[in-house]
């Protein structure tokens, strides 16, 4: 996922946040899980790339 669109992600999600928070409906609820699971396996991705690329820089100072 490109910066952009992470953060479109994230703008979608703090909307069905405060959509939930202010209604207590159940759909803007669902909707911001969805989206909050969205983000956090977008941070584990983006996680697990960065500790790849670290680990193949440690790799070039040995």
């Amino acid at each position: 996922m490109k910066a952009r669109e992470f953060y479109n992600l994230v703008v979608k999600m703090r909307k069905a946040q405060r959509d939930y928070f202010r209604t207590r409906s159940i759909r803007p609820l669902n909707e911001s899980k969805r989206l909050e699971a969205q983000v956090d396996a977008e941070i584990e991705r983006v996680e697990e790339v960065l500790k790849r690329q670290a680990d193949k820089q440690q790799l070039k100072i040995l």
